[in-house]
């Protein structure tokens, strides 16, 4: 098994360097345009989108560029595939976390988790079960065991699969990443506890369509009300060290949002690039 990482979110993110990804859907021409696109990662859009698993699992072998796989000695796509899956809700949604990672994906986004036991459950979907007495127990895993496709995705025997197959980064090694959607007030206001009582949550995306609405300021985003509320969410990731994601970068924000310590970039999907290239040199890149 090669120690190498897999997951180029989180490469990025050791590095010290923002992540920049987009939103994509669930098509083969895009997946493909994305895989040699100037981006750490992209999340296929499964809550507005339909969740088609089927589709996921075209889209995530027309991710695989077997050039840039070649020349890179790497056996992972250079732009990591994860998945925003349907809103949290009462059920819990662990089915549909445990179907994108059986399939191939790298991590999971959570929409809408606002409570502690909400944060627990996202992780603890994307977590095999471990042996009570084993060192990083907590959350205890409840994800089943089928690895099958996504070990031969990752290119990995079941066994090398089990072992990077954890999250990032209560598992140093894991290469599966966990990002919750904070986007209600009720979230602003658990989210110190959720992040002080929840190990394993790999970053913190900042809904900020929800949280305009909620507030009465409908995806006004520049309103110092939501602002104030999003500044309030990075203060708390900051203080906990936790990783922090802005969904709407753009030419006209990118420099703000670098400097306000966002390091989970997801800019609007164009081929021009633009953005992501000047956030790249802005970010040191």
């Amino acid at each position: 098994m090669s120690d190498a990482r897999l997951n180029s979110i989180i490469r990025a993110f050791e590095s010290g360097k923002p992540a920049m990804t987009a939103f994509a859907k669930l098509d083969k021409q895009t997946a493909i345009e994305m895989s040699d696109a100037p981006y750490d990662g992209i999340v296929f859009e499964m809550e507005h989108n339909p969740y088609d698993v089927a589709a996921l699992g075209d889209a995530l072998q027309y991710m695989l560029n077997r050039r840039e796989i070649a020349e890179s000695g790497s056996i992972a796509p250079r732009v990591t595939p994860i998945a925003r899956i349907p809103s949290n809700g009462v059920e819990m949604n662990q089915a549909f976390a445990k179907q994108v990672l059986d399939r191939g994906c790298y991590g999971v986004i959570w929409p809408h988790v606002s409570t502690v036991e909400q944060a627990y459950n996202a992780v603890a979907s994307c977590r095999y079960a471990r042996p009570k007495q084993a060192p990083l127990y907590e959350p205890k895993g409840v994800r089943g065991d089928g690895p099958a496709t996504a070990a031969r995705y990752w290119g990995l025997s079941a066994a090398d699969y089990y072992a990077k197959a954890d999250v990032w980064p209560l598992a140093p090694h894991g290469e599966i990443l966990v990002g919750l959607m904070c986007e209600s007030v009720e979230a602003i206001e658990n989210l110190d506890d959720m992040l002080a009582n929840v190990p394993g949550i790999g970053f913190v995306l900042i809904g900020e369509g929800d949280l305009s609405q909620q507030l009465g300021y409908a995806r006004q985003y520049d309103h110092p009300e939501v602002l104030g509320a999003m500044a309030k969410i990075v203060e708390t990731c900051h203080r906990h060290k936790v990783i922090v994601g802005h969904p709407h970068v753009t030419a006209k924000n990118y420099q703000r949002v670098l400097q306000e310590g966002y390091r989970f970039l997801m800019s609007a999907p164009s081929r021009s690039y633009g953005v992501v290239n000047e956030t790249r040199e802005l970010a040191g890149y």
